[in-house]
């Protein structure tokens, strides 16, 4: 039962980053599915794969998004 709470809670925060007006706040929304799976791997009982989701889906990606958003995003004069 709780798997499925998890993929409800995944599919919700990725609805919720793509609803976002602003890119910056989307950019660090994409986190909540990417922490939601890592917490589903680790329920699954594979630690290897949560760990890396956890690394790669919570931290890196978000952070790379918000940097690409905050570099790219123009300046007004």
């Amino acid at each position: 039962m709780i798997e499925y709470l998890i993929m409800i809670i995944i599919l919700l925060g990725a609805i919720l980053a793509l609803i976002q007006r602003d890119l910056l706040k989307a950019a660090i929304l994409t986190g909540i599915p990417g922490a939601s799976m890592a917490f589903l791997y680790q329920f699954l009982l594979a630690p290897d794969v949560a760990l890396t989701q956890a690394i790669v889906g919570s931290a890196i990606i978000p952070v790379f998004f918000a940097l690409a958003v905050y570099k790219t995003r123009r300046m007004e004069e």
